[in-house]
């Protein structure tokens, strides 16, 4: 059957619901003459006849109701197709499967990500965990959509957006020596044991940003992989762990450990939600990008916007 087009079943459908040739011509805008000029064409490539010419309204032969049953299978599903990729192209649609390097990010993203599909329910979501897999490049692939992340990689196809900025925090046990300290240098922490999530060091803020800067190693290191069970390690003695400082509130609300900063300044890393070049524009992925932010500042204790210096910010508030 080489050479079947789309145009080819638009006219036989055109054809049996108009019943004859002249009003199947006006209903596609064509002259009678083109219109059976291209079903003679058709029938010479299939090579066999589709209808019966002197009957009214037109009768098809099996060959022709086969293709009409073809025709009602494709069309509707092209035209759908079709919708959507106009939508896309105007930006009120598309997909966005997202993933996450952040543990504590669920806290904000869920309710963040309820908040989007109330405005945008035409937009395909989905998340998964960018724990076990390097989500950035599957990003630039175009496996990914959208990936929130504190480590920004120099990729000239993916943009970052700033979300917000935060202090990594040392979290400790209320009876630690070190809750004597003002504030932890690297070499406080050569004797301890540190408790984080099973993710690369790479991704650790206290490593990339503290620790392997000053050459220094903790003595050990132990991995959980939920925060609750992160602050009862440290809050029984266990070993030390470095959080985000929004994560923490609840549990210094409660008393429950004591956190401190790393170093005099304190280590702000910016948590970044990373697209495509190509759909950094789309109106889509701008509402999300606005409300993760709305929802994050209207959630979060201790957060920053990272268009301010937050250190500044800190001594001055």
């Amino acid at each position: 059957m080489s050479g079947l087009e789309l145009r080819h079943l638009r006219t036989l459908v055109a054809l049996r619901d108009a019943g004859s040739l002249v009003e199947a011509a006006e209903r596609i805008y064509l002259t009678q003459s083109a219109l059976s000029h291209q079903l003679k064409e058709l029938e010479g490539r299939i090579g066999c006849s589709l209808f019966l010419r002197k009957t009214r309204p037109v009768r098809f032969t099996s060959a022709g109701n086969r293709l009409l049953q073809l025709a009602d299978e494709v069309l509707p599903r092209f035209h759908s197709a079709e919708l959507d990729v106009r939508r896309f192209a105007g930006g009120d649609s598309g997909r966005m499967l997202m993933a996450i390097e952040c543990h504590s990010c669920f806290d904000w993203l869920l309710p963040a990500i309820d908040a989007y599909r109330d405005q945008w329910a035409d937009v395909e979501l989905d998340i998964s965990s960018g724990f076990h897999f390097a989500p950035l490049p599957a990003l630039a692939r175009g496996d990914l959509d959208l990936v929130i992340t504190a480590d920004p990689v120099d990729d000239a196809n993916i943009h970052y957006f700033p979300l917000f900025s935060y202090e990594a925090h040392l979290a400790i046990a209320k009876d630690h020596k070190l809750a004597a300290r003002a504030w932890i240098s690297p070499k406080d922490l050569a004797a301890e044991t540190l408790i984080s999530y099973p993710i690369d060091r790479d991704r650790l803020d206290l490593y990339t940003q503290f620790l392997q800067p000053a050459g220094v190693e903790p003595a050990a290191v132990r991995h959980a992989e939920l925060t609750t069970m992160i602050v009862q390690l440290v809050a029984s003695g266990r070993g030390v762990a470095c959080l985000p400082n929004w994560a923490l509130y609840q549990y210094l609300q409660h008393d429950f450990i004591e956190v401190r900063s790393l170093g005099d300044q304190g280590v702000w890393p910016t948590l970044y939600a990373a697209v495509r070049q190509d759909q950094c524009d789309a109106p889509f992925v701008l509402a999300f990008v606005e409300t993760a932010k709305k929802v994050c500042f209207q959630q979060l204790q201790g957060i920053v916007t990272a268009e301010l210096d937050p250190i500044r910010y800190r001594k001055s508030s």
